[in-house]
């Protein structure tokens, strides 16, 4: 079996797509894309959507006081935390722009804040932030706000603060417990500054809490991912994120602050992964479709053992809504559609806004054969499986993924027949391989750069 799947992970360790949208990124007709039809699909989205299910808001904080080498988010590294009020001032005000091309109250389902450190900002300054959104808008009986923090600055203070204004979920950037890999990522956080914010959390009342894990780091080694899964136990978090490292210095350069000798190769990246793997299953976490693990009382996998997980820009979640809203430097926000993403340096967001334009700078109006392709990508990435029937669906690009899966399912990571497709245990390694089956896009224009980070 060992030498089996080593054999896989050598086959399919190519560029991929991690798929939190389709077409991905690379492959949005900017050209063709204005904002006015943007705002158009943003306005038929809510027409349709928000009286049944609401819609969810990410809101992108960015700063953050020093830069973790491996992270490929977009960042402003500073300790001037006067930086805090014109942005949160600049954001709600685009919150407001979106009010009038709603033109009507939304029903908030969902609210993540991601960044950059979102614990940066002063427990009073994300009370304006969430306040000021939520004042012009209803919260849907189900709904669940939740945000990341940096287990060394994460206060009590912003708990409470958040606690209060509605947040049950709490996300901690972990990765590594292992000192010398702490050292060449410059992401430092102790045992105990973990355990004291989980404990924190769970006596206040949050009803969620995820730890984000990578495999593949620099210097990282078995013991070392094993020692962490050994920390990570002995506090139980309801789910956890077991990434894999994506190194892409060509569009993150803090990246090149080591080197590719510095990472683990295919075969014990992939090993890592194996052994990560079978040590969170093993205490008790459910595999939940792509890197993702839950306990079994958790939202997360309640979601997707009733056939009900989404995934969206912001990664899985048990919530569904047709739309969502991304607010700040550098968001995406995805009206079903269309998508949009917003500009990426502070201060053009902050000029654009404060002269009242939508800070967007480029996007994507789906197609007929993006929304069906999109269809089958997400229901293999949440469900495992997809259907289809040849008189609806019907497409040369359906046609085509379904030829380029026939050498996945001979390799048994995929059940394949003339109706539908089912993932295999095996193949929930390779999720990512199988969707690109149904890439048409990227089928079509092979790209000559790499675009994607590794598979695995």
């Amino acid at each position: 079996m060992e030498n089996m799947i080593n054999d896989l992970a050598s086959k399919y360790n190519v560029p991929a797509p991690r798929y939190t949208s389709y077409p991905t990124m690379p492959y949005w007709d900017t050209n063709s894309f204005n904002v006015t039809d943007w705002k158009q699909t943003v306005k038929r989205s809510f027409i349709e959507s928000n009286g049944n299910e609401g819609i969810s808001i990410y809101i992108h904080l960015p700063f953050c006081e020093s830069l973790c080498t491996y992270c490929g988010c977009n960042t402003r590294i500073t300790k001037n935390h006067q930086v805090e009020d014109p942005y949160i001032t600049a954001v709600l005000k685009e919150w407001k722009m979106y009010l009038d091309i709603m033109d009507g109250k939304p029903i908030i389902k969902e609210i993540h804040l991601g960044g950059g450190t979102p614990t940066f900002f002063s427990s009073a300054n994300l009370h304006r932030l969430i306040s000021g959104v939520l004042q012009s808008a209803d919260v849907h009986p189900n709904a669940e706000f939740s945000f990341e923090g940096h287990p060394a600055n994460t206060t009590i203070e912003h708990l409470l603060t958040l606690y209060n204004l509605g947040f049950r979920r709490i996300s901690l950037g972990i990765q590594d417990f292992d000192p010398i890999v702490q050292t060449i990522i410059n992401r430092h956080q102790s045992f105990e500054q973990v355990e004291t914010i989980t404990r924190a959390a769970r006596a206040i009342g949050y009803t969620s809490i995820n730890y984000d894990l990578i495999y593949g780091l620099p210097l990282q080694t078995m013991q070392g991912l094993a020692e962490t899964i050994r920390l990570v136990a002995e506090l139980m978090p309801d789910r956890i994120a077991f990434y894999s490292y994506a190194h892409v210095p060509w569009i993150k350069p803090g990246q090149r602050l080591f080197t590719e000798k510095d990472l683990p190769n295919a075969h014990d990246k992939s090993k890592l992964y194996e052994i990560g793997r079978s040590l969170l299953r093993g205490h008790g976490f459910k595999e939940i479709g792509m890197d993702h693990f839950a306990l079994p009382e958790d939202q997360l996998f309640e979601a997707e053992d009733k056939g009900t997980l989404h995934r969206n820009f912001m990664g899985y979640t048990a919530q569904h809504t047709q739309m969502l809203i991304g607010l700040g430097v550098s968001a995406i926000s995805d009206s079903y559609y269309g998508f949009a993403q917003n500009v990426k340096v502070v201060e053009e967001y902050l000029k654009l806004v404060n002269n009242d334009e939508l800070p967007v700078f480029k996007g994507h109006i789906l197609t007929h054969s993006d929304l069906l392709m999109r269809k089958h990508i997400l229901n293999i990435m949440c469900k495992g499986y997809t259907t289809w029937n040849y008189h609806v669906d019907g497409c040369d690009a359906l046609f085509d993924g379904i030829e380029r899966l026939k050498p996945l399912a001979d390799d048994g990571l995929i059940e394949l027949n003339s109706w539908e497709l089912k993932v295999t245990p095996l193949g929930k390694r390779y999720l990512r391989n199988i969707c690109m089956a149904f890439d048409e896009r990227l089928w079509a224009d092979k790209p000559t750069t790499q675009l994607f980070s590794m598979a695995i």
